[in-house]
């Protein structure tokens, strides 16, 4: 966690593990879809465990200004993680349409629903909720009752993507045009064998370049890999074909960034 500390006021993403990153843009720090207990179901110890552990406690979290939440399945909505924030009443919580009484009923005080393409703006940094192709569902009788999206988060000097849980469409290749270039997208490369049945909720890593070339996306840091057993892929298959991905697309090594647990990425525009 030094090197979230290290950025000070400066510009970068620090990954906690699977979807969970701390970002900090526009002197606001920002955490994504923060799942940091053991199980991510509703009754552990059944269901997908984490392999590795977390960055963190959830009491070492430094204060946090805006939560993103980009939809309610529960590797991304972790009950557990969001019981023991703190300062509920103080962070703004920006969630899918559908989600914000989950929220609410959790002791989040500052909740607000976006639709697709909708913004919200907090000091300098703006946040902008955006199609990806994937679902929701808490249990057997809520699938896709609420929605699901990725965000844009743009502040004077950079502007960053979070996928948040994406299968491949179409869909990218119109943000690109309408919203593009990104200096950084925070994309998932893991949980995709088999594909048959996968590649309906989730990309795998050449999808991953692939989302990045269509949104013209700089430089590229993996997650949704290595962190929780759902899938059949061995744990770290993902960022080797991330990589080779990357390499026939013709992408430096250097904007291709696989980061630790707990490792910072600078953004950049080298």
């Amino acid at each position: 966690m030094s090197g979230f500390h290290a950025l000070g006021e400066g510009e970068g993403v620090t990954w906690l593990g699977h979807s969970t990153f701390l970002v900090r843009q526009g002197g606001l720090t920002i955490l994504t879809d923060p799942f940091l207990t053991k199980y991510a179901s509703p009754y552990p110890p059944f269901g997908p465990k984490r392999h590795s552990g977390p960055a963190l406690r959830i009491d070492q979290l430094p204060p946090i200004d805006i939560l993103l939440i980009s939809h309610n399945h529960y590797d991304h909505l972790d009950e557990r993680t969001l019981r023991r924030l703190q300062n509920k009443d103080k962070m703004q919580v920006l969630v899918p349409l559908g989600v914000g009484d989950l929220l609410r009923g959790l002791g989040f005080s500052i909740v607000k629903e976006l639709d697709w393409h909708q913004t919200s703006v907090f000091g300098n940094v703006e946040v902008r909720a955006l199609p990806v192709v994937h679902g929701s569902g808490r249990g057997l009788k809520d699938s896709n009752q609420s929605l699901w999206c990725g965000f844009k988060i743009k502040s004077e000097k950079t502007k960053l993507f979070f996928a948040g849980d994406t299968a491949y469409g179409e869909v990218f290749a119109e943000l690109g045009q309408i919203y593009g270039p990104f200096d950084v997208g925070l994309l998932p490369i893991g949980a995709y064998h088999p594909d048959y049945f996968f590649q309906r909720v989730h990309i795998n890593p050449e999808e991953a370049v692939q989302i990045s070339q269509d949104m013209r996306i700089h430089h590229l840091v993996a997650m949704h890999w290595g962190n929780i057993v759902m899938t059949k892929e061995p744990i770290e298959e993902p960022p080797i074909r991330f990589a080779k991905a990357g390499r026939e697309a013709g992408i430096p090594d250097h904007r291709l960034h696989i980061l630790k647990i707990g490792e910072s990425y600078k953004i950049s525009s080298e």
